[in-house]
């Protein structure tokens, strides 16, 4: 298959990822592909995990901009590189520069992750922090770049980049040469158009499923409309695959190649990184948990086998435990109740007998008995319960309300 004619970019072709591979040798490593038995009796197929979370740096990035900036000139090189991400492709950016010899400055969030902030300066770049959002970040990095000569590195939107990333598409085949259809994440589509330019040259049979997160799904409405198409206010946990606007070069590739693009909701998104935590034991980030958030919520949908790409790994702590949290809830792990009780001595304690019939164990509980909202007899009680699946979420409600308590929420 001619990608040079179908996918109307003479620049990338399956050429262009193998000897991004080759360059890659030594530097990127070859990730692992893991069984996972839970995915496997859900889909009913054999699925694998591809373990980009465990790559150098913690996600795939590395390989993209190594290949970027392998390819600047001596005198590109020598005015260095500027790049502006929130995570992981200033990872990507300051150990690729730093393994070439070139200088590297990179723009990040204010806000951004003090981990990921640290692990930047670590591998090298010099960090800068600018803006609240990535956009003013990037504004911040651009003018950088216009005012002292340094090369911009864009995130996905350039055929280095694109050609790098496509290695996990090769190494997918060499890997599991039966699969059968594999799914990716997609932000700007970078990551995705590369698997895809790899795999349909050599098996154009197998099926390319792209993932969005649904407050930042720029690509449906871009493929409908036959055109790039800009979000006005994505929104998602998934900070990897959060891009309000599909990128100029990827989107030919994605729309002649991905055979479908799905979107998942944050709950499935909480659920599927604590099945990777939980069953596969792997720490993964809300961008990478998304193909496994695909499986999760349609399992019937995938032919198999299936590999699945986990593509980064780089969650802030903080986050993760928000992101448990809520996962458990939507799993019904986690039950949270509001309700109303007589205020009199021993009510709380036959509440708590109630709960332990029930056998659902108090996380936290807080007890109102003075508040403008209730009656003089009334008390209030917030619970956070630790419950065991959404059957046993409402045997714990039911019980609840056969021993007399209102449930308010």
């Amino acid at each position: 298959m001619d990608f040079r004619a179908t996918a109307r970019h003479p620049a990338l072709i399956l050429d262009d990822v193998r000897g991004a591979q080759k360059m890659l040798s030594g530097v990127a490593r070859t990730t692992a592909l893991e069984g996972s038995r839970h995915l496997t009796d859900l889909v009913g197929a054999p699925v694998h995990l591809k373990c980009e979370n465990l790559q150098r740096t913690g996600s795939f990035k590395l390989r993209g901009a190594y290949v970027r900036i392998s390819g600047l000139t001596p005198v590109e090189r020598a005015a260095g590189v500027v790049a502006a991400s929130a995570g992981n492709h200033a990872q990507g950016v300051a150990l690729a520069s730093s393994l070439l010899g070139v200088r590297s400055t990179v723009f990040m969030p204010v806000g951004a992750p003090l981990p990921k902030v640290a692990a930047t300066r670590e591998y090298g770049a010099e960090v800068r922090l600018r803006g609240q959002v990535v956009d003013e970040t990037l504004e911040a990095a651009q003018r950088y770049a216009e005012e002292t000569g340094a090369v911009f590195i864009h995130p996905f939107d350039h055929p280095d980049i694109i050609a790098g990333q496509g290695t996990v598409g090769l190494e997918i085949l060499e890997q599991c040469p039966e699969v059968r259809t594999i799914v990716v994440g997609i932000g700007g589509g970078g990551f995705a158009a590369g698997v895809a330019v790899a795999v349909k040259a050599l098996r154009p049979d197998v099926r390319i499923v792209g993932v969005q997160a649904e407050g930042a799904a720029c690509y449906p409405p871009s493929l409908a409309a036959g055109h790039p198409v800009a979000l006005d206010s994505p929104a998602t946990m998934a900070d990897g695959i959060k891009v309000g606007r599909p990128g100029d070069v990827p989107f030919p590739l994605i729309q002649e190649l991905v055979d479908e693009v799905r979107t998942v909701t944050e709950d499935e998104l909480s659920s599927a990184l604590l099945l990777c935590l939980e069953r596969a034991k792997l720490v993964v980030e809300p961008a990478g948990a998304s193909p496994v958030a695909a499986l999760l919520s349609d399992p019937k949908a995938f032919r198999g086998p299936v590999v699945a790409v986990l593509s980064g790994g780089n969650v802030d702590p903080l986050l993760m435990q928000r992101i448990l949290r809520h996962g458990m809830s939507a799993a019904g792990r986690h039950l949270s109740l509001r309700l109303r009780l007589t205020d009199r001595p021993g009510a709380l304690a036959a509440l708590l007998a109630t709960l332990t019939v029930a056998d659902a164990n108090v996380l936290d509980i807080s007890h109102v008995r003075t508040d403008p909202r209730l009656g003089l007899t009334e008390a209030e009680v917030d619970l956070r319960l630790e419950t065991k699946g959404p059957q046993h979420c409402a045997d714990v409600g039911a019980a609840l309300r056969e021993a007399g308590y209102r449930v308010i929420s």
